[in-house]
């Protein structure tokens, strides 16, 4: 298929271009970091000569033997001839031994722009931040949008199938998926990705996983998305599936997983935001999968009136539109999503259908516990406008393709 232009990610690095900070794009892998930063460099190609522009992917086998800084550092001086800026683009930087030192040399030394991608968050966010504090800018990549899916099947002419966001839902936006047509061919490379970054960005940086716990402890966590976390609930779980090895799961080890997870990128930890004290609750979270096809890969139904795929598409959706994201509690339950900007805020909830009124009353009373006068929405798949009381309803589709905005105060 031909490519988009990512123009929400460009119009935001776009003005760093000549600016003396570190551009970090990171993300899940094939989530398109690669792409966007070889728009970058088309971008930057009107008004910089090819001579100027130096691009290596770290992952192409011609650039296998660089990986250290000092043969970076070998291999990219000869090619600074004079004073003019140069234009410094690595893809996937981690597989370089000491990234951080060479990339606060060339920022020190050389008159230079730098844009680097990578995989892992703990590189790219921990160790090179820590050395460069204030010299870096990071740009998170995330697979394709609803909407920028809609404008890839726009680009290339072809039909947008009859409620096609079951597809996106179940299937999710990572950008090669879209190569494919049939599910069995989707759910293969989805799981190659998956097991790709599995291997690469957390086996292969720490041997001392027990895989078969990792395995286990993702998959759970994965498939159940969205749902309230537990670490003593895993354990007694997989306790009463083993009553032989009651020990084999600690929340310690459980925790370490998860974090593993979340730093290369597979999930979005959510911390949970008490609507009554106001404030942010430390103790209690949920996550949510960075794509919602590897909670598909890892779960045996795609059931879409648990409204918990849905919740994890709209939690995407606000978080790539910029919002501090949290789940709400209440003094009697909870909502869904708290989306913050700045002081603004406003209280979300999200359902499949509302086909009686039975369901629209239980969706809709979930406000009345909230006196905060911000305002309040219902997202569901329904076509027909069930607003009413001061809440909003907005159809899920319209509001993925910008039909429909948000408002806070």
């Amino acid at each position: 298929m031909k490519q988009i232009k990512r123009e929400l990610y460009l119009s935001q690095i776009r003005k760093y271009y000549e600016i003396d900070l570190i551009k970090v794009l990171t993300g899940v892998r094939r989530s398109g970091k690669s792409i966007i930063l070889k728009q970058i460099i088309d971008e930057i190609k009107s008004t910089a000569d090819n001579e100027h522009i130096i691009y290596i992917n770290f992952e192409d086998f011609e650039f296998e033997e660089i990986d250290s800084a000092k043969k970076l550092h070998e291999y990219i001086k000869p090619k600074i001839t004079d004073s003019q800026k140069y234009y410094l683009f690595f893809d996937e930087i981690q597989h370089v031994k000491d990234f951080e030192k060479i990339l606060a040399s060339f920022r020190a030394t050389l008159n230079c722009s730098i844009f680097v991608t990578g995989s892992n968050s703990k590189l790219l966010s921990g160790e090179l931040a820590s050395l460069l504090v204030g010299r870096t800018v990071e740009f998170k990549i995330m697979p394709f949008s609803y909407s920028e899916v809609v404008q890839l099947y726009s680009k290339n002419k072809k039909e947008i199938p009859q409620d096609f966001i079951y597809d996106y839902i179940k299937w999710g936006g990572l950008p090669q998926r879209f190569d494919f047509t049939e599910e069995k061919d989707i759910r293969n490379y989805i799981e190659s990705v998956f097991n790709g970054i599995v291997e690469k960005d957390i086996y292969k940086r720490d041997s001392q996983i027990e895989k078969y716990k990792f395995n286990t402890v993702s998959s759970y966590i994965l498939s159940n998305a969205g749902k309230e976390f537990s670490a003593a609930n895993i354990v007694n779980y997989y306790s009463n599936q083993n009553e032989n090895n009651k020990n084999s799961f600690e929340k310690k080890t459980i925790y370490n997983y998860i974090d593993k997870l979340e730093k290369a990128y597979l999930v979005s930890r959510v911390k949970r935001f008490n609507i009554v004290g106001k404030e942010i609750l430390k103790t209690i979270e949920k996550h949510y999968a960075i794509d919602t096809c590897f909670r598909t890969i890892n779960t045996n139904l795609v059931n879409y009136e648990d409204t918990f795929f849905l919740e994890n598409i709209i939690y995407n959706e606000l978080v790539l539109r910029g919002y501090s994201v949290y789940t709400g509690k209440t003094y009697k339950g909870e909502i869904d999503f708290v989306a913050i900007d700045g002081n603004k805020k406003c209280f979300i909830q999200v359902s499949y259908l509302m086909p009686n009124d039975e369901t629209v009353k239980r969706e809709f009373d979930a406000f009345k516990p909230i006196k905060d006068a911000s305002p309040k929405y219902v997202l569901s798949l329904d076509k027909m406008d069930f607003s009413h009381d001061g809440i909003t309803h907005i159809n899920i589709e319209d509001f993925l393709l910008h039909k429909k905005e948000l408002v806070l105060s």
